[in-house]
């Protein structure tokens, strides 16, 4: 009767399987959910095999010009609701821009469907405002799967 009445001790430990499982979980769903809420400018970019930039300067500038061909411009975070800005205010935005800080990356998007004149005249005048070169946004090629 005696062997009846002795418990076991009870375990002091703490089971972490559990908590890895969620932890592995939650790092999941924000891998997959960060780059779906990235704001700005809706851009179809054109797709084209071009080397990735490897970029690590904290301060970007990005000029936009959606389907519509209006233009955007933004200079590290993009607001979420961007507003267009006329093609001589995008000159004279990057000339500030650049005097102050040279070093500043350029890059420009451009939605695929937007007339090739439009796309020369913004690098022109990225060019005339001290801009020394500019960066090419695109998507890389899908498979025909």
């Amino acid at each position: 009767m005696d062997s009846r009445r002795r418990r076991r001790p009870l375990m002091a430990e703490i089971n972490v399987v559990p908590l890895i499982d969620v932890m592995l979980v939650l790092l999941i769903v924000f891998m997959i959910t960060a780059p779906l809420i990235t704001q700005g400018v809706r851009v179809d970019l054109p797709q084209a095999d071009a080397e990735i930039v490897d970029d690590n300067d904290d301060l970007t500038l990005v000029v936009s010009i959606n389907s519509d061909g209006l233009y955007f411009i933004s200079l590290g975070e993009v607001s979420e609701e961007p507003e267009s800005v006329p093609l001589e205010t995008i000159g004279e935005n990057v000339r500030v821009i650049m005097n102050q800080n040279p070093d500043v990356p350029v890059f420009l998007e451009a939605d695929a469907a937007v007339n090739y004149g439009l796309v020369m005249s913004l690098m022109a005048t990225l060019e005339d405002a001290g801009a020394p070169s500019v960066r090419l946004i695109t998507q890389p090629p899908t498979l025909g799967l």
